[in-house]
């Protein structure tokens, strides 16, 4: 299965940042990383595409979503037990979308298959990435590994 980027348009990051999302999603899921968005309340840009699959997905409609249920989320389960909100997990007959939001950014990426390990690494990850993001650090990365 090849997995580069198929030809994305590209404004909304820097290729720092662009890159580090890609690695950080690549490194903890593998051959089935399917794609990768990043999204803010106003915007999107679809940072990773792999090539075997069409770019004919309404993310517009997919962002306004997630917004969406991410507001009800952190309304509903505000305070309780549970603890804070981490991700989400949204499956589907083809494949996964893992999405990792904070007030005011996310990232959502789609798999063709998930394991929990997989998911807890990825969000981990990725919520690291946008963590150092809002400190200021845009798409550095500490360790060539990750």
């Amino acid at each position: 299965m090849v997995n580069e980027d198929a030809e994305l348009e590209h404004d909304l990051l820097s290729d720092a940042a662009r890159e580090r999302l890609r690695v950080v999603a690549r490194t903890a899921l593998g051959d089935s990383l399917r794609s990768v968005t990043y999204f803010t309340r106003t915007d999107y840009e679809q940072v990773y595409l792999r090539s075997d699959l069409t770019r004919d997905a309404d993310l517009s409609s997919f962002i306004g979503a997630e917004w969406q249920s991410f507001q009800l989320l952190e309304d509903a389960y505000d305070g309780s037990e549970l603890g804070d909100f981490e991700y989400t997990i949204r499956a589907f007959s083809n494949g996964y979308l893992l999405r990792v939001t904070t007030d005011r950014e996310g990232v959502f990426l789609t798999t063709d298959g998930l394991t929990m390990t997989d998911v807890e690494s990825c969000a981990s990850a990725l919520e690291e990435t946008l963590e150092h993001w809002r400190e200021g650090t845009l798409g550095e990365l500490d360790d060539p590994d990750v």
